[in-house]
């Protein structure tokens, strides 16, 4: 699999992302479901958001890891927030840690939603191939 992310503004240096994500001789493809803080059980999480998160992001990993892909094969990473203040202001290291992990430079949206399941407050939506 060839990947090649596509920038064509200075200011996309500065962002945890890429305006477009090319992939050429893909194996394969895995669509995720939003995955978000929700234990073994079936339980979503009522903590802060930031706790929220990691777990989201244990949940996505053992996903992607279930279905013989990688974290680093993710080309599209959309992320769904009941506050995007809140997430800038309590999320943002530990987001970037993650895609710093495993070298991801995805096309992404960020959007403010009215509500998720329960108590959530954080979800992220994958695309990625091998």
């Amino acid at each position: 699999m060839e990947k090649r992310s596509v920038d064509p503004w200075k200011w996309g240096e500065y962002t945890n992302s890429a305006q477009a994500v090319e992939v050429k001789n893909v194996n394969g493809t895995l669509y995720c479901s939003g995955q978000a803080a929700i234990d073994a059980n079936g339980q979503p999480s009522a903590a802060d958001m930031k706790t929220q998160l990691l777990l989201t992001i244990y949940n996505l990993e053992e996903l992607i890891r279930s279905a013989g892909y990688e974290c680093s094969g993710i080309v599209r990473l959309n992320i769904y927030t009941t506050s995007v203040q809140d997430f800038f202001s309590t999320c943002t290291e530990v987001y970037q840690e993650f895609l710093q992990k495993y070298g991801i430079k995805q096309a992404t949206s960020l959007l403010e939603v009215k509500g998720l399941f329960a108590s959530l407050t954080v979800e992220l939506e994958a695309t990625v191939v091998r």
